[in-house]
């Protein structure tokens, strides 16, 4: 399908525009290297970014969400590649996941957890606190709570202000997944 809103040219953009602009391509997303372009060719901003634009208020402040939960959060690396992707899963997200796919490898994902990531599938991790967090972020993006077995469980690997963190990234990109489906297009059938 379509992008219903088409890509907002960087030298149309006014000032309330631009300033969220330079944050976005500016900010810790732009530093190192990266897994994924935040522009095209001509500069636009690609994925969720792009309608950010349209509400700089609400744009800038859920940019500064997402830059918190990524690069401010206890969570490590690979836990939150692994929530990210079971939310891109769990929407039919092709753009969160293809981004945070490439992201994931750069952590030290295998291509056969990424597998089954995007089979919407646990892949079996070794790791008791990535199991945690992965099976809180599906129960979290399937019905959208926890159990209180679920929630001791995911309370005893991240503490309390890692499950905070990780329900407010797993919020988080459920928001960009909707949002991608309404201004990017990307309908797509969940099995």
């Amino acid at each position: 399908m379509r992008a219903r809103l088409a890509g907002l040219s960087p030298d149309a953009l006014d000032e309330e525009q631009a300033e969220l602009y330079r944050a976005i391509t500016g900010g810790p997303r732009a530093a190192g290297p990266q897994a994924f372009a935040l522009t095209d060719e001509r500069g636009r901003l690609r994925g969720p970014f792009n309608a950010m634009l349209l509400s700089p208020p609400v744009g800038g402040a859920l940019q500064a969400v997402g830059a918190a939960v990524r690069y401010h959060s206890v969570l490590t690396a690979r836990v939150r590649e692994i929530a990210i992707l079971v939310v891109a899963a769990h929407w039919g997200s092709d753009f969160e996941r293809e981004a945070h796919e490439a992201v994931g490898r750069t952590c030290g994902l295998t291509e056969a957890e990424l597998a089954a990531l995007r089979e919407g599938a646990l892949p079996g991790l070794p790791d008791p606190g990535e199991l945690a967090a992965a099976r809180a972020a599906a129960a979290l993006a399937r019905a959208g709570d926890l159990t209180d077995e679920e929630y001791g469980n995911a309370v005893a690997a991240l503490g309390e202000r890692g499950l905070f963190e990780l329900t407010t990234l797993v919020g988080y990109y459920a928001t960009l997944a909707l949002q991608l489906r309404i201004f990017a297009g990307e309908h797509k059938e969940k099995a």
